[in-house]
C-alpha cells in the first residue's frame, strides 16, 4: 500500500481496538483535544521515549569535530512563576487569530480555514473548510448550486479581504455572513495557584518546556562538571489551549515534547544548527521514518518565531501522514533561538545568567540551538508508518515497527496446551520477561495468535511444538516476511539481543 492510499480511518480504528490509543473521558462523550494511551501505545511511547533519552543523555552523539557531546538532563516543574511567560513572551505573543461562527457556534483558527471561491463568478458564495478537509464544502456546492467542484479554487481565508466575509459560508452551517473577523487568542491554559482565584494567583500551565530548562541554566552550571559547549535535555508534558485541535493526536492540547537547549558561543551557532539538523533528520530515519515520506524544510522569513535568527532560522522535520498527503506535518523542529531567553530572564529576573568562560576569562549570553521533537507526533508518526497491508494474512495488515520501538518485543506461544509444551513454553517466558518485552499467550489457534502479534507490531514469535520435546528447539516467525526457521531454545535470549542491537 502507497503512502497516499493509506487510510486514517482503518489506522484509528486499528490504535482503538488494540489498545494503541483512546480517546479521554471516552465513557463521557469525550473531550476534544485529549488523548489517553493505551497499554499498546504507552509501551511504544515510552520506548520512544527511552531511546531518544538513551541516544541524546545516556549516550550522546559524537559532534561535529569527533568529541564527544556533553550532555545532561533535567524534568521541570509544568507550572512556573507567570513571570516567567512574560519575560518569555508568551503572555503578549503567544497568540494565535480565531474566527466564530455566529450560527454554529464554533471557532476555528483564522490560519487554519480555506475557501472555495469560484473561479469567475463573484456572485457565487465562498465555502469555507478546515485546511485539508474539503468534502463538506464540495457536498454544499454540489447540492445548494448545482456545481462542479472543478469550477472553484482553494483560497486561503487569511488572504480573503474582511469585507467578503458576508459572502462565505462556514465550516458547520449553510448560512453566508456567519463568520467574524479574526481576533487574537492566547492558546495557554490559565489556571490559580492557592486559595483564592484572583489576578494574583494566576498562573499558567506550560506551553513548552523548554523555559523549564533555562531556569536552570545557572543551576546547571553551579552543579554539574559542564561548560560550552553543552546541552540540556527533558521529556515532558506542554499544554496549548488549540482553537481548532484535530487530525486525531496530530494537534491536541495536552502532548509531550522531546526538547534539547545546545549552549554555544555565539559564532559558533551555525557550526551547530547545521550539526543538529543533520543528526536528529538521521536519527528519526534510523526509529523507522524513512523515504519520501520524511521531508526537511526550512522555514521563511515570515514563518521565523521571534527568538529565531535568521540565516539560520528554524529547521523543519516533517512526515507526510495520511491526513496531510499529498503534504506533510511538522514532527521537529531545529531553531536558533540566539541568546533571547537566557537575557530576557537575566532582565525579568535580575538574575546572572551570563557564562563566565575561563578559557578566555570573558562573560557572554550563549546563543542556543534548539531540537524540539514532538513525542506524541513522534508516536502517530511511527504508527501511520508501520501500517502496512497484506491481503494474504489473516489480518490483512501488519504493524511495521523498527524492533527496538515495537511495545512487544516477542510473542512465546506453545502450539498446543498439552504434551507439557505449555509448561515449556511458560518457563521460556519466565526466564525472557525481565530482559524483553514478551507476551505468553495459549489462548486459540496458533495462526489467531500470529494475527494479534502482526496487529500489535510484534517483531518475533517462538513457538513451542512437538519437535521441541524431541531437540530442544523451538520454532521462530518473523513478522515481516511470516517465513520460519528454528533456533535452539537456549538460544532465543542471545537471537533477541542481536536483532535489537
Amino acid at each position: 500500500m502507497s503512502e497516499l492510499q493509506k487510510s486514517m480511518d482503518e489506522i484509528v480504528a486499528l490504535c482503538k481496538r488494540r489498545g494503541f490509543i483512546y480517546p479521554a473521558s471516552e465513557i463521557y462523550g469525550g473531550i476534544n483535544g485529549f488523548w489517553d494511551f493505551g497499554p499498546l501505545g504507552t509501551q511504544l511511547k515510552n520506548n520512544i521515549r527511552d531511546l531518544w533519552w538513551r541516544d541524546t543523555v545516556l549516550c550522546p552523539p559524537i559532534g561535529p569535530e569527533g568529541e564527544i557531546l556533553s550532555m545532561v538532563g533535567v524534568d521541570t516543574s509544568i507550572i512556573q512563576n507567570p513571570r516567567v511567560w512574560e519575560a518569555s513572551g508568551h503572555v503578549g505573543g503567544f497568540n494565535d487569530p480565531m474566527v466564530d461562527c455566529r450560527e454554529s457556534k464554533n471557532r476555528y483558527r483564522h490560519d487554519h480555514l480555506q475557501v472555495l471561491r469560484h473561479r469567475s463568478d463573484e456572485s457565487i458564495p465562498m465555502f469555507a473548510f478546515l485546511e485539508g478537509e474539503p468534502e463538506p464544502a464540495y457536498r454544499k456546492i454540489k447540492k445548494q448550486h448545482k456545481l462542479s467542484p472543478e469550477e472553484f479554487t482553494a483560497v486561503p481565508l487569511t488572504e480573503i479581504p474582511l469585507s467578503y466575509l458576508e459572502r462565505v459560508i462556514g465550516p458547520d452551517t449553510d448560512k453566508k455572513g456567519t463568520l467574524t473577523e479574526p481576533r487574537q487568542f492566547n492558546l495557554m491554559f490559565k489556571t490559580y495557584v492557592g486559595a483564592v482565584q484572583d489576578e494574583d494567583a494566576v498562573a499558567y500551565l506550560r506551553p513548552e518546556t523548554a523555559q523549564g530548562i533555562f531556569l536552570n541554566f545557572k543551576s546547571v552550571l553551579d552543579t554539574m562538571r559542564v561548560k560550552v559547549p553543552f546541552g540540556i535535555a527533558q521529556i515532558g508534558r506542554a499544554f496549548r489551549n488549540e482553537v481548532t485541535p484535530r487530525n486525531y493526536i496530530f494537534r491536541s492540547r495536552e502532548f509531550e515534547q522531546m526538547e534539547i537547549e545546545w549552549f554555544c558561543q555565539p559564532d559558533q551557532a551555525k557550526k551547530w544548527y547545521d550539526f543538529w539538523c543533520e543528526h536528529r533528520k538521521n536519527w528519526w530515519q534510523a526509529v523507522g521514518l524513512k523515504g519520501a515520506n520524511l521531508n526537511l524544510r526550512s522555514h521563511g522569513k515570515e514563518e521565523l518565531a521571534h527568538y529565531a535568527k535568521e540565516g539560520c532560522g528554524t529547521f523543519d522535520i516533517e512526515y507526510r501522514f495520511p491526513f496531510s498527503a499529498p503534504g506533510f506535518g511538522e514532527l521537529e523542529g531545529v531553531a536558533h533561538r540566539t541568546d533571547f531567553d537566557l537575557r530576557q530572564h537575566q532582565q525579568y529576573s535580575r538574575a546572572k545568567l551570563e557564562y563566565f568562560d575561563p578559557d578566555n576569562q570573558e562573560r557572554y549570553f550563549p546563543h542556543v540551538i534548539e531540537p524540539s521533537a514532538g513525542l506524541s507526533r513522534g508516536v502517530l508518526a511511527l504508527i501511520c508508518e508501520a501500517f502496512t497491508t497484506d491481503p494474504e494474512r489473516p489480518s490483512k495488515m501488519f504493524m511495521k515497527f523498527n524492533p527496538r520501538i515495537a511495545p512487544i518485543t516477542a510473542g512465546i506461544f506453545p502450539l498446543v496446551n498439552k504434551e507439557g509444551m505449555a509448561e515449556i513454553a511458560e518457563k521460556l517466558y519466565q526466564e525472557l520477561r525481565c530482559r524483553y518485552a514478551v507476551q505468553f499467550d495459549v489462548k486459540q489457534t496458533v495462526g489467531k495468535r500470529y494475527a494479534r502479534m502482526d496487529e500489535a507490531g510484534t517483531p518475533f514469535c517462538f513457538t513451542v511444538d512437538s519437535q521441541t520435546l524431541q531437540d530442544q528447539t523451538v520454532t521462530v516467525r518473523y513478522r515481516d516476511t511470516t517465513q520460519q526457521e528454528r533456533v535452539n531454545i537456549d538460544k532465543v535470549a542471545s537471537f533477541l539481543q542481536d536483532h535489537l542491537a
